[in-house]
């Protein structure tokens, strides 16, 4: 497939190492030479400079024979226009583009081929306020991720000292939870990936995915972990668009919430927009101010600003102050190990989470959805099965018949509303979800040809 990607910053840069690996051509226009130069000393793309919006850039960037353009720089209006230009002067077929302000979100109507034909939209701060919301709605959960509508969750966790299953054998499962269906998908023990079987056995700090269908994921984590109360008092520093809808999204839950901005006139607003939150107008990473608003009695102290450095520092200062969990937004993929290897629980990856959304789009066949796991090592896949045992590889073949690439998996079948897990019987029907893993990206463009329909394929 040929791609251009529009802006080479933290998501621009990521989703071209990521596609540039997966036997796709890629262009990245971005107006900074340094930080093309150093895309192409370490991928295999071509780069060009230029404002990207500009006609003449985009056709020297040979946007004509492109299949898909991807506008991610820092700016909504440069990414609208370039789709809109690509459109009216190449008629891409394809073209997404990254917009964050509410006001243009909230008027759909704006994109349409009659005025910004933008194909997809993405939103990182509304993916990233999912994100958070469904952490702190999961105690205990290092991510959470939903397949079919809701109705099965991969969650992460760290297995922890006490959990039930601790120096088991996976194949214990079924005797532990023998009403819950429930798989092991992966193992990441030191930083390393283990495929699991059943003879693979559970140790104290292993990150452990696993899938099941949503109504008995708690169940499945109380085995590893020990049980973690429900969360119920949440603070929050920042009250840009992040923190505000995330605020306004738990105040209509069962959670007490606090929300802390520096900005008095900011702050000013969201005491008007909010109806159940207490607004703080102040400095996160003041001690003083955390120890009046009983930070030590906060389940969830969430760090949310648009600088990675205060949100670092505030979170520190919460957990030593006593809150229960702390997460913090953390934009520098060179900062996420660090702060994940020191006191705070969890850092928020607003790079990973935009790039998992991105994937889904970019993908070819009827990819539901793709999630980036591990920093982007991984990847979890939602798959419709289509065509008929003649014009397709995957339907009326049962999972044992299957030729999976090296390091993949299939986790779950979907029919309709049933969640079945693998089994050698199961046979993949033409409209099922089929969920994958992949430890090795490298066999994705194999997997979308699996699920392609050939229009004779026997």
């Amino acid at each position: 497939m040929n791609i251009v990607i529009i802006g080479a910053g933290q998501v621009g840069s990521s989703l071209a190492n990521s596609l540039a690996t997966e036997d796709n051509d890629v262009v990245i226009i971005d107006n900074d030479p340094e930080r093309l130069r150093h895309l192409r000393e370490k991928l295999d793309i071509d780069t060009y400079q230029g404002n990207a919006s500009h006609p003449d850039v985009l056709e020297n960037a040979n946007v004509m024979n492109a299949d898909m353009l991807i506008a991610v720089t820092a700016s909504d209006e440069v990414n609208m226009i370039a789709c809109q230009v690509a459109y009216q002067l190449f008629r891409t077929p394809t073209k997404i583009a990254r917009v964050r302000a509410s006001s243009y979100l909230d008027h759909q109507e704006l994109f349409s081929k009659e005025a910004i034909p933008v194909d997809v939209l993405i939103s990182p701060e509304r993916l990233i306020t999912e994100q958070v919301y469904r952490l702190i709605a999961n105690p205990g959960a290092l991510q959470v991720l939903s397949f079919a509508d809701g109705r099965v969750q991969l969650v992460a966790l760290k297995a922890q000292f006490g959990g039930k299953l601790i120096d088991h054998q996976i194949r214990d499962f079924a005797e532990h939870m023998p009403d819950v269906e429930v798989r092991v998908i992966a193992i990441f023990r030191s930083g390393k990936a283990i495929l699991p079987d059943g003879d693979t056995t559970i140790e104290v700090d292993d990150e452990v995915f696993v899938i099941a269908s949503a109504q008995h994921i708690r169940v499945v984590m109380s085995e590893l972990s020990i049980v973690e109360k429900p969360y119920k008092r949440i603070m929050i520093a920042g009250g840009g668009n992040v923190g505000s809808t995330l605020a306004s999204m738990l105040e209509k839950e069962r959670y007490q919430v606090k929300i802390i901005e520096k900005s008095s006139s900011v702050a000013g607003v969201l005491a008007e927009q909010l109806d159940k939150a207490l607004v703080l107008e102040g400095d996160a990473a003041d001690e003083h101010l955390l120890l009046e608003e009983d930070i030590a009695n906060m389940d969830v102290f969430c760090a949310l600003t648009n600088d990675d450095e205060a949100n670092i520092l505030s979170a520190m200062l919460a957990k030593r102050l006593g809150a229960r969990k702390v997460m913090a937004l953390v934009n520098r993929p060179s900062y996420v190990d660090l702060v994940e290897s020191g006191i705070i629980d969890m850092a928020i990856s607003p790079q990973q989470i935009t790039l998992s959304g991105l994937l889904a789009h970019v993908r070819q066949g009827d990819i539901v959805s793709v999630h980036a796991l591990r920093k982007g090592a991984a990847e979890v896949l939602e798959v419709v099965a289509h065509g008929d045992e003649k014009t397709s590889r995957v339907v009326g073949r049962s999972l044992k018949k299957l030729k999976l690439p090296p390091g993949s998996t299939i986790c779950a079948v979907v029919k309709g509303k049933e969640v079945v897990l693998p089994g050698s019987a199961v046979v993949i029907e033409e409209n099922d979800h089929v969920i994958l893993f992949l430890s090795d990206k490298r066999y994705i463009p194999a997997i979308e040809k699996m699920f392609q329909v050939g229009m004779v394929y026997i």
